[in-house]
């Protein structure tokens, strides 16, 4: 059976966005993108919600980001790759390739996807995240944590959902990001 991870960047105080909505403070750190690339390169499903989707489906639609760098290329044909599932009531049709839009998040769905994959599964917006947490699908959280406080905005993990989780590893980045991966302790 494979994992469901969800991996996300926070600030120290835990936000995804500050309160403008604003996430221009996350790292351009060569080494975390490449952590990024590696993760999403294990990976060989996607589950996103539709606001994350429309912001990573530029990996695929637009270019100019992939020819932005040999990393940034990397990064556009790790995120190529996997089948992805977009969790979405208003959007008609996906707008990368093998894409699919589901109207509803079904944990049963995705614990059928879980049992029939052969690689892991990655869950990305902090609300179909929730969902996921909610329903115990989450395997492993990755925590991104940069060293910076916005003060308030989007959480990156739920609220009002108790999780109690084991550190199961570590890395500092150069930058001052550090990577905290977490499994739950129910597991």
């Amino acid at each position: 059976m494979a994992d469901l991870i969800y991996p996300t960047n926070v600030s120290l105080d835990g936000f995804i966005e500050d309160e403008d909505g604003a996430f221009d403070w996350l790292p351009g750190d060569d080494d975390v993108f490449a952590a990024h690339t590696a993760l999403m390169r294990s990976v060989g499903t996607l589950l996103y919600g539709r606001r994350l989707y429309a912001m990573m489906s530029a990996w695929e639609t637009d270019p100019s980001l992939a020819g932005r760098s040999p990393a940034a290329a990397e990064f556009a044909a790790a995120w190529r790759a996997p089948a992805k599932v977009v969790y979405s009531t208003s959007q008609a049709a996906p707008s990368t390739a093998n894409t699919r839009i589901e109207r509803a998040f079904d944990p049963d769905h995705v614990r059928t996807l879980k049992a029939a994959a052969d690689r892991d599964l990655l869950i990305g917006g902090a609300d179909l995240a929730a969902q996921a947490f909610a329903a115990g699908l989450i395997d492993e959280v990755q925590l991104y944590v940069l060293p910076i406080v916005v003060g308030g905005g989007k959480a990156g993990l739920p609220t009002g959902i108790r999780v109690d989780l084991e550190l199961v590893d570590q890395r500092r980045f150069d930058s001052g990001v550090v990577l905290l991966r977490y499994s739950p302790r129910s597991r």
